[in-house]
């Protein structure tokens, strides 16, 4: 999670939304890939930072699921990242604060609740107050 939190600090020194990932192979416990938000920098707004890391980890491993692998995230998904998560098939997200406004795996349409879903990955929430505190600054410093 630290390594997550690095590259949310990272995200908001670039003025994106700082939330960051990791993705982590669970064989060898290495990093596969990190990164930041990179909505406002790729002119994307798909840029999310979990999307970032499965498409590099995807791209690496010339794969469409990659279920070796767990991503550690400083903010709950949202529906659109959770969606991807289960695409990929990772087999356990770890994250570090909840998102009542934007969440899509504790809250709004829980998108791992819904029937429709095909893969569920096992969900750790770690009350990781850093990743709350980095938010709340950066949005405290935008108003």
């Amino acid at each position: 999670m630290s390594m997550a939190l690095e590259e949310a600090r990272r995200a908001a020194a670039r003025d994106e939304v700082p939330i960051g990932a990791v993705l982590v192979d669970i064989a060898t416990g290495e990093i596969a890939a990190a990164n930041g938000n990179r909505t406002l920098e790729l002119k994307d707004p798909t840029a999310h930072a979990e999307i970032l890391v499965i498409r590099q980890v995807c791209n690496d491993e010339n794969a469409q699921r990659i279920p070796e692998y767990d991503l550690y995230i400083t903010l709950e998904p949202c529906a659109m990242c959770a969606a991807a998560i289960s695409f990929a098939r990772i087999r356990r997200v770890i994250f570090g604060a909840l998102d009542a406004k934007g969440g899509g795996v504790f809250h709004g349409g829980k998108f791992y609740d819904q029937p429709t879903c095909h893969h569920r990955p096992e969900i750790r929430h770690l009350d990781t107050p850093q990743a709350s505190q980095i938010l709340k600054d950066y949005f405290k410093n935008k108003r």
